[in-house]
């Protein structure tokens, strides 16, 4: 996938009409100041409504699964069984495409924080996360070194982002998180739920759809972008405001969550 700055996204979506409609008497100097003038007006319309969306989300709590203050608490019992569903480190030597191997790391740093929790192993899941780190070489990572992970940092990683002209890849980053986190909790909603109360809920509800209205609009600058619209698109059938409400929905999405995970995740076309 291309680097897209919100200057590219301005020239794909500007359509020029010259002022007064007389294109023999106008210069062409007038013209292409009139065109930038229009121009930067877009890019930015266009970059204040992505900075508000970063901002919104940034300014939600992290999902109870994610949180390192014990809000999930396993006992003895519960930690011999190990969970199967969770993705493989090797999965790191199969990414092709830079935006899979955005969507891989951020799958791979979700799924390390749930095998610590289940006393599980990291060195494989630090040795892929670090080979996929290695293999995007994107230097946004470095605003966010002190983080555990990088979907979890996200206004300091997509100002960065934004600077180093890879602000497409920051929302393959929270869509794959956002993926990967909904997955986990579809596969035992009784133990990951009850750290959950109706803020946290709203939280989820309200994560789909900023992401969702980000992917759409930029699908309309980068074509590159529709799979991952069209993943996470029947994930608006989650618009839940307590958890009852989201235990339902949850089942009743498990299986387009799955789908979702497959195309974005594990990369199951």
């Amino acid at each position: 996938m291309k680097k897209l700055t919100f200057a590219a996204v301005a020239i794909a979506a500007i359509v020029f009409a010259a002022c007064g409609g007389n294109k023999t008497t106008q210069s062409a100097e007038e013209a292409d100041s009139t065109k930038n003038f229009e121009q930067q007006q877009i890019e930015a319309a266009i970059k204040m409504n992505f900075d508000s969306l970063a901002s919104e989300i940034a300014r939600l709590k992290r999902l109870p699964i994610m949180e390192k203050d014990g809000a999930i608490v396993l006992t003895d019992e519960e930690r011999q069984v190990r969970p199967n569903y969770l993705l493989d480190p090797a999965i790191a030597e199969t990414t092709m495409t830079l935006s899979e191997k955005y969507r891989v790391l951020s799958g791979l740093e979700i799924d390390r924080e749930i095998a610590a929790l289940y006393g599980l192993p990291l060195e494989d899941y630090d040795k892929a996360i670090a080979k996929m780190m290695a293999d995007i070489n994107d230097p946004s990572f470095k605003a966010v070194e002190n983080e555990s992970s990088i979907s979890e940092a996200s206004q300091a990683l997509y100002d960065a982002m934004n600077q180093n002209e890879r602000i497409n890849f920051f929302w393959q980053i929270v869509s794959a998180s956002l993926v990967e986190q909904l997955y986990i909790i579809s596969q035992n909603t009784d133990k990951f739920l009850a750290a959950f109360d109706d803020d946290a809920v709203s939280n989820v509800t309200l994560r789909i759809i900023l992401i969702q209205d980000a992917i759409n609009r930029l699908t309309e600058y980068d074509p590159e972008l529709l799979p991952v619209a069209e993943a996470i698109d029947p994930l608006s059938v989650i618009n839940a405001t307590s958890v009852a409400e989201l235990k339902e929905q949850m089942g009743q999405a498990k299986d387009q969550i799955t789908e979702a995970r497959q195309a974005l995740i594990e990369l199951i076309y």
